[in-house]
């Protein structure tokens, strides 16, 4: 993913030479080029290339020049690079303006299965875009007085909960300027797709199973009422179920407009495991997937422009 930003650093300063090379941090390392006594004036100019996120650091290449104050003409001593950190807020709010002339102010619902961080990239792309955040599950329970989705379910059954989540999105659906985290089955019935395509982007968070079982069996699975069918350890019995709930609910996830697949973010910047990504790097990824949807024809015409 490329932030699109570039930046170039012209920074004179006297330094004593064998000073610097001792404390240096990076891979440079410079050769004496000056007797103790004298202090050498370093000029050192270094280029960022285009940043992306395929690491936490960057290599950052440049070269050094020296000239003195007994008028030797300046010379290239050495070239080299050093790791400098990787800004990933930066990264994240310049992606954001690219994307936003094609969003158009037009709502995002996010939707997956249970525990693949939909309410916690929710509330980054919220906040980096000045959108408001919603939790469709969080406005289900203030309407039924407060319950747990868990109680809802075990009082009046998953119809009755699935029925008041399609007027939820009913409702939102009207509005622009959203992130909308979805229930992990919002995708099973088709009204709810035409009410989050209507003016919207659906972007589909695919995370490893093996993945979302260890989230959740660390949290308990109490709130997750349809894990209470299963029975083992909290990691089997995350597992199975989420196996079961992929298999029937993943024809209607791949048809989101965007898919984030984890496990390809963690290829492309060399993480061995899933649990290795952060939040912010999830939620550039969705919108670098928006940003090309929207660039196609029919993401155009969806938007409205």
């Amino acid at each position: 993913m490329e932030a699109g930003v570039a930046c170039k650093l012209n920074y004179p300063t006297w330094i004593e030479s064998e000073r610097f090379g001792r404390n240096s941090t990076g891979s440079l390392r410079f050769g004496r080029i000056a007797k103790q006594e004298h202090k050498a004036r370093l000029v050192v100019s270094a280029h960022f290339p285009v940043l992306t996120s395929s690491n936490r650091f960057r290599s950052v290449s440049f070269e050094v020049s020296c000239s003195s104050s007994k008028n030797f003409s300046a010379s290239t001593i050495e070239t080299g690079s050093v790791h400098a950190p990787y800004d990933e807020a930066l990264v994240l709010k310049n992606k954001s303006l690219e994307v936003e002339p094609y969003l158009n102010g037009h709502s995002i619902y996010l939707v997956g299965l249970m525990g693949s961080g939909k309410t916690t990239v929710g509330k980054i792309l919220s906040n980096v875009l000045s959108y408001s955040f919603c939790d469709s599950d969080a406005l289900i329970e203030q309407e039924v007085n407060g319950m747990s989705v868990a109680e809802i379910f075990k009082l009046h059954g998953e119809r009755f909960f699935r029925k008041k989540e399609t007027e939820v999105l009913q409702r939102l659906s009207s509005k622009k300027q959203l992130v909308v985290s979805t229930g992990g089955g919002a995708v099973v019935w088709d009204v709810n797709w035409d009410y989050m395509q209507k003016k919207g982007v659906v972007v589909w968070l695919d995370v490893p199973l093996e993945a979302l079982a260890q989230r959740i069996a660390a949290v308990g699975t109490h709130s997750r009422p349809l894990l209470h069918y299963e029975h083992g350890d909290p990691y089997t019995k995350a597992l199975k179920r989420l196996s079961y709930l992929l298999e029937l609910r993943g024809k209607n996830y791949a048809k989101a407009n965007a898919r984030v697949s984890l496990e390809e973010i963690a290829g492309k910047l060399g993480y061995r495991d899933v649990s290795d990504l952060t939040p912010t790097e999830i939620a550039i990824e969705a919108l670098q997937q928006i940003e090309g949807y929207l660039k196609e024809e029919g993401g155009m015409v969806i938007a409205g422009l």
